[in-house]
């Protein structure tokens, strides 16, 4: 990777349906040879997909939540978390640092989706000790993208 793949990457994460001619225009490439990069990078790994964003009010399902779910069997943490992964309201899972426990991100549209996804879904997982749930009130900033370096 270099300085020319940081600039498309950049240019990626604010707006992934960009033509290539726009990209090759700001960077002064070919577009063919942009797209060649982009290719590349998505072979690679760097580029691992693209999705589109939608407005969570129209679809009425605006309630963010967290869960921390502690865990008390550690041999369980991986199948646990891979079963919480196929949850569709699901956004996010990951696994902390410190007490064998994970956390994940829902984003549901009103509390008893939330309940039923906790009650139905998380606390009968084997290996599942306690949840915590925390509702988000307001969201200031929610992104999926990454800081890059300016520079190799």
């Amino acid at each position: 990777m270099d300085k020319i793949d940081l600039q498309i990457l950049q240019i990626l994460q604010r707006k992934a349906r960009v033509p290539n001619v726009e990209i090759s225009r700001n960077i002064g490439m070919a577009p063919s040879a942009v797209l060649e990069r982009i290719k590349k990078l998505e072979v690679q790994g760097v580029i691992q997909g693209y999705e589109v964003r939608l407005n969570p009010k129209m679809f009425n399902c605006s309630m963010v939540a967290f869960i921390q779910i502690e865990i008390d069997t550690p041999g369980k943490l991986v199948e646990i978390g891979e079963t919480l992964s196929k949850i569709e309201q699901i956004q996010e899972a990951h696994y902390l640092a410190g007490n064998d426990c994970l956390m994940v991100k829902l984003r549901v549209c009103d509390n008893n989706e939330l309940e039923t996804i906790s009650r139905t879904k998380i606390a009968p997982l084997e290996g599942v000790k306690r949840t915590k749930t925390f509702i988000a009130l307001s969201t200031y900033k929610e992104s999926a993208k990454i800081m890059l370096p300016q520079t190799l």
